[in-house]
């Protein structure tokens, strides 16, 4: 583990809750422009008005919200004139993916012997580890861009490119799972995602959108090529949503990340969160068709859900003999697992997150978290660097069930 000071772990908290904070302010905000302009794509119906059909409009919605009418357009390739005004949406994913590599530089590339290396994994250098991050997330844009310009032209392209990005995802899982540790691999092929969200943005729908624009103004025609390409990345960018975000939250779930098969386990909830974004996106169209809602996408996503929750689900103490005839163990053996494998984090000198385990009263008195982050979500120690045993929790919870204490 990294040797720091209480101040210099003090500072790097701050950074990693400001930018975590600002993170998610601004991945509210790109989330939550993209579910709308998917929803809106999806709801829009062909103007009755004659004049707006002149005016090329092909689709228009009447919403009310905040106490007021709307009433969006949606024009035929371009308008036929620009208006003053023309707001351009890309400072949201800009910021998403800013915020979020600079937290990631911070907290796994900065520490990378600690957040990236499990060395019962692949023991490797922080320079490797660090290198071999930084090229996930590269190499999976340049595949899936280069798939996306070879294979996504024609009526099934979007199915084709679908098929093969789901198979490199399904790669990198366990690439990442057999290269880092748990939590990081996890995070890291969301990472990897959603840097190709946000340089679909950067690379496809914003330069498509000024191409456009630009020809407006010169009085060319406007080659539709360009709102093609743009809603077509558009697309993919929301069925990638579901999975980033389980993969960005995953770290809090060390059941998830520290299970023997646990590429499966990412690839298995990354699938169920695509398969209901697939049916709010099926929703929209049939709400508007006034067809019977897509009901099956969303129950194959939430049977899938429960089918890993139930793959998952620990053996009860009923089910394990040895748990009824074992004695609690006493807070002298607690203390001495403690110390092996908790101290070195949490003692006088480094109290990591406040929390000092150094003396049997601090034993005590942290028993719920020690019960909760090592027993149950297993997240700590972290990456198990300290090399704590199944035997060693079960002892922790023995001591928890038994009253968390008693001398």
């Amino acid at each position: 583990m990294m040797d720091m000071s209480p101040l210099w772990a003090y500072a790097l908290d701050w950074a990693n809750l400001l930018l975590r904070w600002a993170h998610v302010i601004v991945a509210i905000a790109w989330v939550g422009s993209s579910f709308y302009f998917v929803w809106l794509d999806n709801s829009l119906t062909p103007p009755a008005d004659e004049q707006l059909k002149a005016k090329g409009v092909g689709g228009e919605l009447w919403a009310v919200h905040g106490g007021g009418f709307y009433n969006p357009q949606k024009y035929l390739g371009a308008p036929k004139s620009l208006p003053a005004n023309l707001h351009w949406f890309f400072w949201e994913s800009y910021s998403t993916w800013l915020t979020g590599f600079a937290l990631f530089t911070v907290l796994y590339l900065f520490n990378a012997g600690t957040f990236l290396i499990d060395k019962s994994v692949h023991a490797w250098t922080p320079g490797g580890a660090v290198l071999a991050a930084l090229g996930f997330l590269a190499g999976f844009w340049l595949l899936y861009d280069l798939i996306c310009r070879t294979l996504g032209q024609g009526k099934k392209g979007d199915q084709v490119v679908g098929a093969c990005v789901f198979a490199i995802v399904v790669g990198a899982a366990w690439a990442a799972c057999q290269l880092f540790a748990g939590r990081a691999a996890f995070l890291l092929v969301g990472a990897m995602m959603a840097t190709a969200m946000s340089a679909n943005v950067f690379f496809w729908i914003i330069p498509g959108q000024r191409k456009v624009v630009a020809a407006m103004k010169a009085g060319q025609p406007v080659d539709p090529i360009h709102g093609q390409r743009g809603k077509q990345r558009s697309v993919h960018n929301t069925y990638f949503v579901l999975p980033v975000l389980f993969a960005m939250l995953s770290n809090h779930y060390g059941w998830a990340y520290g299970h023997r098969h646990n590429w499966l386990v990412l690839v298995l909830i990354m699938l169920a969160g695509a398969l209901i974004r697939q049916f709010f996106v099926a929703r929209h169209k049939t709400q508007v068709a006034g067809k019977p809602a897509p009901w099956g996408w969303a129950l194959a996503g939430v049977g899938l859900l429960m089918g890993v929750a139930v793959w998952l689900a620990p053996a009860s103490s009923a089910a394990r003999p040895e748990s009824a005839s074992a004695a609690p163990p006493n807070l002298t053996q607690v203390q001495s697992v403690v110390t092996q494998r908790c101290v070195v984090c949490h003692n006088a000198q480094l109290a990591n997150k406040g929390v000092r385990l150094d003396t049997p009263d601090q034993i005590t008195a942290h028993a719920q978290q020690i019960y909760q982050q090592a027993v149950v979500l297993k997240a700590m120690p972290m990456n198990n660097a300290t090399g704590i045993t199944d035997d060693e929790r079960a002892l922790l919870a023995r001591w928890f069930h038994a009253g968390a204490g008693a001398p």
